[in-house]
């Protein structure tokens, strides 16, 4: 089977599997129940046995196109949150395993082993070295929240390198969008905390579309220095945003992604529209959690509404 007929499967696959996600009527319905158990019992009979999560979606992916290397780098934000996890559990004498995210790349019945023995050489190439590093500054400075920025900016510059070295141009702005979004976060806290320039330097991971420098600079001046760095680098949107909340900023990015998404969906070959689907389906369990958790709490129907991220379908 050639490359090219792999991918048209799939793609038929996926097509298919697009029907098994709800709609705006339907999360209208939830959001419009009454309680969290109506909401949990309409969910129950719209999705039935249909599952779209994120790991049932990776594994039809992987059925379909298991050589397609650029689906992978989809994972990288899993694969260094479980690096973070085991890091931190191995560390401190602690099991990992209740923390650990999936779908991953990596081998997790193995992965605090290799940690543990420091074997850094048999994770894959994108991560290896970054463990390593991660352990050192976790044993020398005891500092959790140094290693856990160093190590989510090393994953952003990962997506970007392995991105720009095998991927399609839809990954690569996946990747770009992605790291702008979490440099901006990034800088902003760090404003609001009034970090240090060399804590910055390790948080921030920098891209084509913001200089880490400039964002740096901007972000040591406080939050009204970077967001009006954010303007003139032409992120109003996302400045504005900030000013109001996060939230609504975090909304803002997740609704980028998926617009990007969207541009894959009428592709017949390709990788692309499986990793537009991946990503509906991520997006689709954070609008489900987003009403479960709001229904737990009481919180009214236009609060979810704001909160409700774009839809896919």
């Amino acid at each position: 089977m050639s490359e090219t007929t792999k991918y048209a499967s799939a793609v038929a696959a996926v097509k298919a599997m697009e029907n098994t996600l709800l709609n705006r009527s339907d999360m209208e319905q939830l959001i419009n129940a009454a309680s969290k158990a109506e909401t949990d019992a309409l969910l129950s009979s719209k999705k039935g046995t249909s599952e779209t999560n994120a790991e049932t979606v990776w594994n039809m992916i992987r059925d379909y196109a298991p050589d397609c290397r650029e689906t992978e780098i989809l994972l990288y934000k899993n694969d260094f949150h479980n690096l973070k996890a085991s890091l931190k559990a191995s560390v401190a004498g602690r099991t990992a395993e209740k923390y650990y995210i999936r779908p991953t790349n990596l081998d997790l019945d193995k992965l605090s082993g290799i940690l543990g023995s420091k074997n850094y050489e048999l994770l894959p190439e994108y991560i290896g070295n970054v463990a390593a590093e991660a352990y050192d500054i976790l044993v020398k400075t005891s500092d959790g929240q140094l290693a856990d920025s160093f190590i989510d900016a090393a994953a952003l510059s990962a997506m970007q390198k392995s991105a720009k070295s095998f991927g399609g141009e839809f990954i690569r702005k996946y990747a770009e969008l992605t790291t702008v979004c979490a440099d901006i976060k990034t800088a902003f806290r760090c404003g609001k905390m009034n970090k240090q320039k060399t804590f910055l330097e390790t948080a921030v991971c920098g891209s084509e579309s913001i200089d880490k420098e400039s964002l740096i600079n901007a972000a040591l001046g406080g939050t009204e220095s970077l967001l009006g760095f954010l303007e003139t680098a032409g992120f109003g949107e996302a400045a504005k945003l900030l000013g109001v909340s996060g939230a609504q900023f975090e909304k803002w990015c997740d609704d980028i992604i998926m617009e990007l998404a969207e541009t894959a969906r009428m592709r017949s070959f390709g990788p692309e529209p499986l990793e537009a689907y991946f990503i509906a389906a991520e997006a689709e369990q954070k609008n489900l959690r987003i009403i479960s958790v709001c229904k737990e709490f009481g919180a009214d129907r236009e609060t979810i509404t704001e909160r409700m991220r774009k839809l896919y379908v």
